[in-house]
């Protein structure tokens, strides 16, 4: 703005003088729009430090997460589209067009509304998913037969990491309109069973203190120390099933606890080999008939 007051000085012609108008009016809207973004950017990056250096609550963190990406990105394009508008209107092309469409307003709005209904609708629906937050990022979810973590989320888009390192990309409206699974909605603690299959003869004491020998070693770092039991569950011409049921803090953990557990039950069971299951049958005796 001082360049432009400084060239009026020069007294040079209309034309000029208003070319070097318009050259320093965007520069100076350029200027805020890059503060403005820079200034958000930091604001974000600091509000994430402090929310990462807080209490020790996952589910608080992951939920301030989500609302503080998506926040972001429609206040970026905000202000991106907000810096277009007012670069392009300072050429007297663009108000006359501007006038044009204000004009036949009937006829463009429809045009516009209709090629608008779903760009506005992702973004509607993504803020929408940042107030009521079915899910955040970092959430264990079940999408389409799928067990993931949500990776990122977008204004229109959803990438959830599946367990074998596959992307799965959704459209943020089917958080909106579908069901699924969230495993850590309220809290990331899952509880989960493994199953095993014995003989009817098997101790029961024996296995359950080998179970409670087993979270107290090889399991103390992925085992809460809350939930553990071991249960009969059914009883077949087989054996006996049991159930055991153990919480962690996440679903990963205690799917690598439930599969720790199958393995060092089934050493165990080896170590007692009468205890492993048999398949049983009886054959009744029956009675001759005389033919007279």
């Amino acid at each position: 703005m001082i360049f432009a007051a400084a060239s009026r000085l020069l007294l040079l012609p209309p034309q000029t003088q208003r070319s070097i108008d318009i050259f320093c009016k965007s520069l100076s809207i350029i200027a805020a729009s890059w503060f403005l973004l820079r200034a958000l950017t930091r604001a974000a990056d600091r509000f994430e430090e402090l929310a990462a250096a807080g209490p020790a609550d996952l589910a608080r963190a992951r939920a301030a997460r989500t609302q503080l990406v998506i926040l972001r990105r429609v206040i970026a394009i905000s202000i991106y589209l907000v810096t277009g508008a007012l670069l392009l209107l300072q050429f007297e092309v663009v108000r006359h067009i501007g006038v044009s469409i204000l004009a036949s307003a009937g006829i463009g709005g429809l045009v516009i509304g209709l090629a608008a209904q779903r760009p506005l609708s992702a973004l509607l629906a993504g803020i929408q998913l940042s107030v009521t937050q079915p899910i955040r990022i970092g959430d264990t979810v079940v999408v389409e037969g799928e067990t993931g973590t949500i990776e990122e989320i977008r204004l229109t888009h959803v990438v959830v990491r599946i367990w074998d390192l596959r992307r799965l990309v959704l459209p943020i409206t089917y958080f909106l309109h579908k069901p699924f699974q969230n495993w850590s909605l309220e809290t990331s603690q899952i509880l989960g069973a493994a199953n095993l299959v014995v003989d009817f003869s098997a101790d029961l004491d024996a296995l359950r203190a080998e179970l409670d020998r087993i979270l107290q070693a090889d399991g103390r770092e992925l085992w809460d120390g809350k939930v553990h039991n071991l249960q009969v569950t059914e009883a077949s011409d087989v054996g006996i099933t049991l159930r055991i049921l153990v919480s962690s803090t996440d679903p990963g953990k205690n799917f690598d606890l439930r599969c720790l557990l199958r393995e060092r039950m089934i050493s165990f069971l080896r170590m007692h080999p009468e205890w492993l299951p048999v398949t049983r049958a009886k054959h009744r005796n029956q009675p001759q008939t005389s033919v007279s």
